[in-house]
């Protein structure tokens, strides 16, 4: 077994993270990102939390999404700050090639929420950091269905393939997840963005003894 394997890189690092949004919408600059969330991983140890509320001008939060994640309009005017300092902040690690970005459905929903949040501070959606994201969410249903992994394969495009799946097998929300791994979790905490890439972060640790990646 090769020890090239990112289960034995123990000084590998990670940024996990998570967007927590208005709506679903991937296009619309109304769909503002309203929580960032990201841990930062080295020598296997959590050496950093952040967590910002961001503030916008005319944030509408569907009723839904409010539910889903608990979000109040009192909690929002209390801890929401300027996003520029938050967004900066993170991609001092998003853009640097030495941490590998993990997050469960980030491919298919976190990196639009990141466009939108360049977007709404007058830049440029930079996709620049995608060759060193992992998807958890794509990891998952590639165990389910026993799709194994070619070194030969360029691992993005990989991994939008495994989501591009119709129908997979196995339960792979971050829920299932953490039953399936027999990680503690509290029902009532689950769509916070920081409690949820904590989470992940535990399943991530069970997940990759059962792909070779």
């Amino acid at each position: 077994m090769s020890k090239d394997l990112l289960r034995f890189k123990k000084n590998q690092k990670y940024m996990f993270f998570d967007f927590e949004t208005c709506g679903l919408n991937l296009g619309s600059l109304r769909n503002k990102p309203w929580q960032l969330a990201f841990i930062i991983i080295e020598n296997d140890k959590i050496i950093k939390q952040c967590d910002y509320w961001l503030k916008w001008d005319g944030l509408r939060v569907s009723e839904g999404a409010a539910k889903v994640t608990g979000w109040t309009q009192k909690k929002y005017d209390k801890k929401a700050v300027d996003p520029v300092d938050p967004i900066n902040h993170f991609e001092k690690y998003l853009y640097d090639p030495s941490y590998l970005k993990v997050g469960h459905n980030i491919l298919g929903f976190d990196v639009y929420m990141h466009g939108i949040c360049r977007r709404l501070l007058g830049k440029k959606p930079d996709y620049a950091y995608l060759p060193q994201l992992i998807d958890t969410l794509s990891l998952s249903r590639a165990i389910n269905n026993d799709i194994i992994y070619n070194e030969d394969d360029d691992f993005t495009q990989w991994q939008y393939k495994i989501l591009s799946l119709y129908r997979p097998k196995g339960k792979n929300k971050l829920i299932d997840l953490c039953k399936k791994y027999e990680i503690n979790f509290d029902i009532k905490k689950l769509h916070d963005a920081l409690y949820d890439i904590e989470r992940n972060y535990d399943v991530f640790k069970k997940m990759v003894w059962d792909i070779e990646l």
